[in-house]
């Protein structure tokens, strides 16, 4: 855990992934998070036992340990007058409020900005929304699927042309993370005013929004040209007149990937590790325009070369490659990339019972230090602690329960 946040206090009224996952990173980056989960059932991440074809086994949730890492947890009812005053307690000692609920649900448990400044008026209120604050849809909900990939244009940017349907997203919660990251930047940037210049700021995140964002090159080329971005058909040429920006297969029926965007300046290096150097000198490509205009005869030959050594082999071979190039790798086989394990981009943790696990870690590392990480809370994990330190003694504590106004 970095401490580059320590001294702040983020309080958590969200559930599933976008913004309870934005509240993870700072709780990795140092901050005390505490996540104020529905009295009786908790976080309904906690109740997901499947998600697109897999179903959630083993002994660790660790879907919920994605987005709920380093935090604290306490039950509360806040449709019980007792169970929000404990809130009101918790908003005054908090520099961030965050919350992904709807504007009817804010409004119902008086959740809102003006709600949560009444409390503490320094307080950086902080929502997290599938579609905006503003604009005919801004009461509706979504999720990362809806907002992030599909409306914001990244599912048709990665359907090819000869697809039926669209693509979906690679993985659970990738536009939520994606969000997340987001969230935590605004929350950083919200900070940093509110300490030069006293002020408190609302901050906005949308799933939409973020959506956009992630594909604004493509979507500012399409305003300038008139022509929606999608990708090259299954097995095209990615890059029109440059066999180099391609994916090829192997003889173990892997890919990787060239991405060298200035074909001729890597060529006479990438034809000496294929074992073709006579192509470099080949009428047909032996300059910029000569490759460019013979694009597809050198697809040609490459993918019959690259075809007959396996990725292994290729791997070994493309080491003091000159030019861009990658494995194409699966969400299994990335955990055993030597870069990932070298850079500390995945970190361990343990459950209270011990049992150990690992995670993707919080991507922005401070003084070349991994960011680690610790477990997400059990149910009310802190409850009794997090009201002790409010100054509530334990009669009081008993009371509240009795009341059903805390877990």
């Amino acid at each position: 855990m970095s401490d580059v946040m320590k001294g702040f206090r983020v309080l958590e009224v969200a559930e599933h992934t976008f913004v309870p996952a934005a509240s993870a990173v700072l709780a990795d980056w140092g901050a005390d998070v505490v996540k104020v989960e529905h009295v009786t059932r908790g976080d309904a991440m906690r109740g997901l036992g499947r998600t697109g074809a897999l179903n959630l086994g083993g002994q660790v949730h660790v879907l919920y340990e994605h987005s709920n890492r380093g935090k604290r947890s306490i039950g509360l009812d806040l449709g019980n007058e007792q169970g929000l005053e404990v809130l009101h307690a918790l908003i005054k000692t908090s520099d961030v409020f965050l919350t992904n609920k709807t504007p009817a649900v804010t409004r119902k448990l008086k959740l809102g900005v003006d709600d949560i400044r009444a409390h503490n008026p320094k307080i950086i209120y902080v929502r997290g929304s599938a579609y905006g604050p503003k604009g005919p849809e801004s009461e509706s909900g979504g999720y990362d699927m809806t907002g992030y990939w599909c409306r914001g244009g990244s599912a048709m940017g990665a359907t090819p042309p000869n697809v039926d349907g669209c693509i979906n997203q690679p993985g659970p919660a990738y536009g939520d993370s994606i969000g997340a990251m987001t969230i935590a930047g605004g929350i950083a940037a919200a900070l940093l005013k509110r300490e030069r210049t006293g002020e408190p700021s609302v901050v906005d995140v949308s799933l939409l929004g973020t959506g956009v964002w992630a594909m604004g090159a493509a979507i500012a080329l399409s305003m300038q040209l008139g022509q929606a971005w999608r990708p090259p058909p299954l097995g095209g040429v990615a890059a029109i007149g440059n066999p180099l920006v391609s994916v090829y297969r192997t003889k173990d029926e892997r890919f990787i990937n060239f991405t060298m965007l200035q074909a001729f300046k890597y060529w006479a290096d990438f034809c000496k590790h294929i074992e073709r150097p006579e192509l470099a000198s080949d009428p047909r490509f032996d300059s910029h325009e000569n490759l460019s205009a013979n694009a597809s005869e050198a697809q040609a030959i490459i993918r019959e070369v690259i075809a007959t050594r396996t990725l292994a082999e290729w791997r070994d071979t493309f080491v003091t490659l000159k030019g861009q190039w990658a494995p194409i790798q699966d969400s299994l086989e990335l955990t055993t990339d030597p870069q990932v394990r070298a850079n500390g981009y995945l970190t361990g943790a343990a459950t209270s019972d011990g049992i150990s696990f690992e995670l993707a870690a919080s991507p922005v590392q401070f003084d070349e230090r991994p960011t680690e990480t610790r477990r997400g809370p059990e149910f009310n994990e802190h409850g009794d602690e997090i009201l002790q330190e409010l100054g509530i003694d334990w009669d009081r504590i008993i009371a509240l329960k009795a009341a059903g106004a805390v877990a």
